[in-house]
């Protein structure tokens, strides 16, 4: 139906979650945290790369993302990369999780699949969610590894049992195309929903979309007006053009409860039911 198998950032999608910020605690960085959250990049770098450079794995990761993203420095992967690994060594599964990225993407490096595959082996073996979600990943792409669906729905369902909403959403594409398990749309949707249920936008456009087509679920116009606008407002643009072109088959009343329900999960319309109807 549409090809959603695609990579994203961890705080941003098989989706295959990039670069992870790890919390650290409150109590021990409650000064740079406050810094870092309001913006205030260069004040709290100046705090974190002493501690960096005295070898706390938890904010050489976050030093290694501040230069992958630019944030309070010029954006350096190399840079990144290095403290990326200074961390991975450690045993940090995020960082691990993150050096998996920069060789998957080339960020810093030269392309490399089976070195990604490696950490983000490392970071699944030490039960991080997000690295289960990506190890799972390339097993379905065959990137650095054989093409394989069970062992990717093996690794997908270890990161959704921790609520991970990448890999719930994967789960539910491998149930929707039959890899790895014969195909079940009601399943699939049971995790789309779920991934949904967390915000995550690709979930709900789908969800919207199989609620529109009636796929593993009765049709339902208003709900799928929901889940489309909501995966819209979480940045998924083409949501709105299936929804403004939904519109044109739904009534005014079921409209205002489409816009009801949105507002209920937090999401407003400056347009009334009418301007759309063009009444």
């Amino acid at each position: 139906m549409y090809n959603r198998l695609t990579s994203s950032w961890c705080w941003l999608f098989l989706v295959m979650t990039v670069f992870c910020f790890v919390s650290l605690s409150y109590a021990d960085y409650k000064d740079w945290i406050e810094a870092f959250n309001d913006g205030n990049y260069e004040t709290a770098l100046k705090k974190l790369r002493p501690m960096a450079k005295e070898g706390d794995h938890r904010v050489q990761n976050f030093l290694g993302m501040a230069y992958a993203m630019g944030k309070g420095v010029p954006q350096d992967y190399d840079e990144a990369l290095r403290w990326f690994r200074l961390a991975a060594e450690q045993g940090n599964a995020v960082a691990q999780n993150n050096m998996g990225v920069m060789y998957q993407k080339a960020l810093g490096v030269s392309q490399d699949y089976e070195e990604a595959l490696k950490w983000y082996r490392l970071a699944a073996q030490r039960g991080y969610a997000v690295g289960q979600n990506n190890l799972g990943a390339m097993y379905t792409l065959g990137q650095g590894v054989p093409q394989d669906y069970e062992e990717a729905l093996k690794w997908y369902h270890l990161a959704a049992k921790q609520g991970e909403a990448g890999a719930q959403y994967n789960l539910g594409v491998a149930y929707e195309r039959g890899q790895g398990v014969s195909q079940d749309y009601v399943e699939a949707v049971r995790w789309f929903r779920l991934a949904a249920d967390q915000g995550y936008a690709k979930g709900q456009y789908t969800l919207g979309v199989f609620y529109l087509s009636g796929t593993g679920l009765p049709q339902d116009y208003i709900l799928a007006h929901m889940w489309l606008t909501l995966a819209g407002s979480n940045g998924m643009q083409d949501a709105f053009e299936i929804r403004n072109t939904l519109e044109q088959k739904m009534t005014i009343d079921q409209i205002s409860e489409a816009q009801r329900l949105e507002r209920e999960r937090g999401v407003g319309e400056s347009r009334g039911a009418w301007e759309r109807k063009g009444v």
